[in-house]
């Protein structure tokens, strides 16, 4: 788990060294143990390492096999290296690591850009052909590994996140009028390519990207699970689905233990993570490290969970971490949180992540997170409304229960410059959810949200935020195996027992009842969603300064609504609407946008 950059040139110009010495500076926090740069001609690379599989020397990067002429940089996990290098050996390669790194390497001589489908992880590549002057981008089907690109007709740069690449220079950083729409609309979520900086994209998951010498470039996607029923499953009953998936997911937990270090879990209290703990404590893992985090109550409302997470880290006897944090401290927090988003999010408990991901940090470098269960597992309040709907009455119900505000509130909210006509983010959902591949429209929802709402909301939050603190995440609910099972399986029996029917079955296996039947919850953080004291100092200041008028993103007269009364207006999703506002703001100020 690392950072990654380099440029490209394509005008014949040599690299440029210093914007790309820069770009690893920026990319520090996410690898505290060491850095390297490499450079040949036009091409330019940097990386910072996080050591987790092969602490020597030799799993540096960029990594250079001078025999095949590749060299990489890489970001990521390879849970089956130890095969594959076992089967490259076989075909007659030598290794002289024993890094996951040097197995992509080979992997790419041997298979070409179809190693993608050899491996079992979390990656984003870049590989370079010294003999063909090619270089070849990839993403991990899922997407949990990010890969931001700026390109030009003279160069391509890339890099992990998205400020590595301001840092650089010579970004256009003008607003991107369709990708504020999907910001303000979608919940924050901005699909790939795009991101609301219009110099700046991002590769898509499950995406290799082939770039010539002369500047060319393909595409080619190279993973979609089909969510429809297959003739092999046809006789499987409610208990079979259950013993598959929970074998799978007992794959999907084993594989992500492969480190030369400790592996802990991230113990919301939640099905997800206790589920986890109790497949890790099945599997023989004793002692194991678990962290929970809680904030003080703000405005009535409740702010840790630590009654449950205390009953599963009990019942498997856990080293149990429980973290306390005041208000004043998630305030101050609030800075280094908007520093590390590589596009700005406005999920209320990112900084619940960066805070745990802070103290978990002083302890341990790996551990394992449930996101991705409610996407794959169907467990959000808004996917059974959907069944039984036909497709375009579906696309209305889930942006109906999804969006923060529809198209025509845009109008009321964004400056005349930014205004669009038609609607963009309702036309994308549209777009997606009638696509064939989907069985029903349960099916349609399901893949919307794990392609695109997981990739750009839960799993880039936990990437830049466990990342800012040099700690790696492992998401085994994510594990490609298990999703296209999951996509397979009857959406009646994910709907069942009030969401992730199949999840909670297992869980009634494995762990105490009362953790799988309390009401479904999230990382509480009062002081985001009820605006007071110094975060809404914060905020007010924030979208009062001078910059943000000199922007002109929003209408005056809506801001000083939202102001005037800052809790008054909230999304369906129960989050702030100021906050959403004022979070842009700041996120565009601190990265000089």
């Amino acid at each position: 788990m690392c950072g990654l950059c380099g440029e490209i040139t394509f005008d014949g110009t040599l690299a440029d060294t210093t914007a790309v010495g820069r770009m690893v500076e920026a990319l520090a926090p996410r690898g505290p143990d060491g850095q390297g740069s490499w450079s040949a001609g036009r091409v330019a690379f940097g990386h910072r390492r996080l050591s987790v599989i092969d602490l020597s020397p030799c799993g540096a990067q960029p990594m250079v096999d001078n025999e095949l002429g590749l060299t990489a940089v890489f970001n990521g996990c390879i849970y089956d290296y130890q095969e594959l290098r076992a089967e490259l050996e076989g075909h007659g390669h030598r290794f002289f690591s024993t890094s996951d790194t040097e197995v992509i390497l080979k992997g790419y001589a041997q298979w070409g850009t179809d190693v993608v489908s050899h491996l079992h992880g979390m990656f984003a590549f870049v590989i370079h052909e010294r003999d063909t002057g090619r270089v070849v981008l990839a993403r991990d089907r899922l997407g949990i590994k990010p890969l931001y690109l700026s390109e030009t007709p003279k160069r391509l740069r890339f890099a992990s996140t998205l400020p590595a690449l301001l840092r650089g220079g010579d970004v256009d950083t003008s607003i991107d009028a369709v990708a504020l729409h999907h910001y303000l609309t979608w919940h924050a979520v901005v699909p790939a390519p795009r991101t609301l900086l219009t110099g700046v994209r991002k590769l898509p998951p499950a995406t290799v990207r082939v770039v010539e010498a002369d500047g060319s470039s393909s595409e080619q996607r190279y993973w979609q699970p089909r969510y429809e029923r297959r003739p092999e499953h046809a006789g499987w009953s409610a208990r079979d689905w259950e013993d598959a998936i929970e074998d799978a997911l007992r794959v999907a937990v084993r594989r992500r233990l492969v480190a030369d270090i400790p592996v802990g879990v991230l113990l919301s209290g939640g099905l997800d993570s206790s589920l986890i703990v109790g497949l890790l404590s099945q599997e023989g893992q004793t002692g194991l490290a678990t962290y929970s985090i809680g904030f003080e109550s703000v405005g009535g409302r409740e702010g840790d969970e630590f009654a449950y997470s205390d009953v599963i880290a009990q019942h498997f006897d856990t080293d149990h971490h429980r973290i306390r944090v005041s208000s004043d401290e998630l305030a101050g927090a609030l800075g280094h949180a908007i520093g590390a988003m590589a596009e700005p999010m406005v999920s209320h408990d990112v900084v619940a992540f960066d805070l745990l991901s802070e103290r978990v940090s002083e302890t341990i470098r790996v551990v394992q997170s449930g996101q991705g269960a409610d996407e794959v597992f169907a467990g959000y309040h808004w996917y059974p409304p959907l069944a039984g709907l036909d497709r375009e009455t579906a696309v209305a119900t889930y942006a109906g229960r999804f969006f923060d505000r529809d198209h025509a509130a845009m109008a009321g909210i964004v400056s005349d410059r930014y205004a669009l006509a038609d609607d963009p983010s309702l036309a994308f959902v549209r777009a997606h959810m009638s696509a064939p591949g989907a069985e029903t429209s349960v099916d349609a929802g399901l893949r919307l949200d794990s392609e695109i709402m997981l990739v750009d909301d839960p799993v880039k939050r936990v990437d830049n935020m466990s990342m800012a603190w040099g700690l790696e995440a492992r998401v085994p609910f994510l594990d490609h195996d298990l999703v296209e099972l999951a996509a397979a399986c009857p959406p009646e029996l994910k709907l069942a027992d009030g969401g992730k029917g199949v999840l909670k079955a297992i869980g009634r296996r494995i762990m105490p009842a009362e953790v799988i039947d309390r009401p479904k919850g999230y990382f509480p953080v009062p002081a985001i969603t009820h605006l007071e004291g110094k975060v809404l100092d914060l905020v007010r200041d924030a979208l009062a300064s001078d910059a943000a008028r000199d922007r002109g993103l929003f209408r005056p007269e809506y801001v000083r609504g939202l102001v005037a009364d800052p809790n008054a207006e909230l999304t369906p999703l129960k989050g702030n609407k100021l906050w959403q506002l004022g979070l842009l703001e700041l996120w565009l100020q601190t990265h000089g946008a």
